[in-house]
């Protein structure tokens, strides 16, 4: 290791300790934090079961940066990539549509076997899997509707879909001897105004109490669903908002899913943790960076993502929350998206961890907001950087920005030659 790298941290380590704060093991514990890495950023979540079709559900990817993923290898080609630069052992999120088979299947014909190339790679890498059905860019949801669809067979498609991918996930957690999260987020809703909001939840909540019937150990399988507040196309009602998941969950004993751009654009869901893990037992956190809208961009270090850092550490809710990046940028470097966005994860996880919590918490508790604030902002310029870069070298993955130049050189030598 770099003398002054290794110098650097000492010296930290110093600092910390006077506030009781042991450097050692922080990162022993960031260490055992995995984060989902999502597939689809990969090739503009374009999956491998129907190429030639439109994205569709309220999704857009925009850019056109050369040397996306064009077939299942390459995919695990360029995610083996980006996760040789960033720190840990982590998991890679799956959606439906990128089974491995070179058969003609359709979405509620799916199977395990589809999928086992992903857990032989996965099992080589030392990775876990997780997994979502997909419930868009598929012609019985051109309409916008899904397991809410009035019509019995397309609503029984896609109730078989999600049935089909709870086995494949629970598959995957017998396989890698660690549980699968499977999400699940489907795009129906209404562009304009409904008459009848009613009728569309009533029949989303019947199609998942039938996709939950099938008893599923959480040894395996986690089941989580997700809300969203609107979409393209469904601008003015969505079936699964939050309060429908929201009171889905609690009742049914699942999982909800938190994506940090489905909310209103002033809305934040660092304030939401606490409260939904006082109900549920788990919780699925998706990290994305919403611009105006749940426009899904890279993962940088802002303030909310701090919060939600702050959050989970301040209360003691890492052991309970599952965390996944949800973002697809088609305008840059798709594995230099992957390394941002992953690396700022865990980063603002490590800033969080580096605070005097106790000492906070007790100035609180004594009504000292003096002091409470004082040390929050000059734990700000705390010396977290000389930490991470210990970590990183530690790891075996470049410090700094000295990631970059690995990532250009596998563009020019891999990327832009497909």
């Amino acid at each position: 290791m770099n003398q002054a790298i290794e110098a650097s941290y000492n010296e930290a380590k110093k600092l910390y300790a006077r506030h009781g704060i042991q450097v050692d093991d922080v990162l022993q514990k960031l260490s055992e934090i995995k984060i989902s890495l999502h597939c689809w950023q990969g090739d503009d979540v374009q999956g491998f079961l129907f190429k030639d079709k439109q994205l569709s559900g309220g999704i857009a990817v925009t850019g056109s940066y050369p040397g996306r993923a064009g077939t299942p290898d390459e995919l695990r080609q360029d995610l083996e990539k980006a996760l040789s630069l960033i720190p840990g052992q982590h998991k890679v999120n799956l959606h439906a549509i990128y089974a491995d088979t070179t058969e003609q299947v359709d979405l509620d014909q799916l199977e395990p076997r589809h999928f086992q190339n992903w857990v032989d790679w996965a099992k080589q890498q030392g990775l876990g899997l997780d997994f979502n059905p997909t419930l868009f860019s598929h012609p019985k949801a051109e309409d916008g509707f899904t397991l809410s669809h009035k019509d019995p067979e397309i609503r029984n498609f896609w109730i078989t879909h999600c049935k089909k991918s709870r086995r494949i996930a629970e598959h995957f957690g017998k396989e890698l001897g660690q549980p699968c999260v499977t999400n699940h987020w489907m795009p129906d809703g209404y562009k304009d105004t409904p008459i009848d909001r009613l009728a569309p939840r009533e029949r989303l909540r019947d199609s998942l109490d039938e996709i939950f019937s099938e008893k599923i150990s959480e040894e395996y399988n986690i089941d989580a669903v997700e809300s969203k507040l609107f979409g393209i196309g469904s601008e003015s009602y969505v079936v699964g908002s939050h309060e429908f998941y929201m009171g889905y969950a609690l009742t049914r004993g699942k999982s909800i899913c938190l994506d940090s751009g489905h909310f209103h654009p002033t809305e934040v869901i660092s304030n939401k943790l606490s409260s939904v893990l006082m109900f549920t037992d788990q919780l699925l956190l998706h990290v994305s960076r919403p611009v105006r809208w749940d426009s899904d961009h890279v993962v940088t270090m802002d303030d909310e993502l701090l919060d939600i850092a702050r959050e989970l550490v301040r209360g003691d809710l890492l052991s309970r929350t599952h965390i996944g990046l949800d973002f697809f940028d088609g305008s840059i470097n798709h594995v230099a998206a992957w390394v941002i966005g992953t690396r700022n994860t865990i980063k603002a996880l490590l800033r969080a961890m580096l605070e005097p919590i106790e000492a906070l918490k007790h100035a609180e508790e004594k009504r000292d907001f003096t002091t409470r604030l004082a040390l929050v902002e000059e734990f700000k310029s705390y010396p977290f950087g000389a930490v991470w870069d210990y970590y990183c070298a530690q790891n075996g993955v470049p410090v700094r920005e000295e990631w970059l130049a690995e990532a250009k050189n596998y563009e020019q030598q891999v990327l832009l030659k497909r």
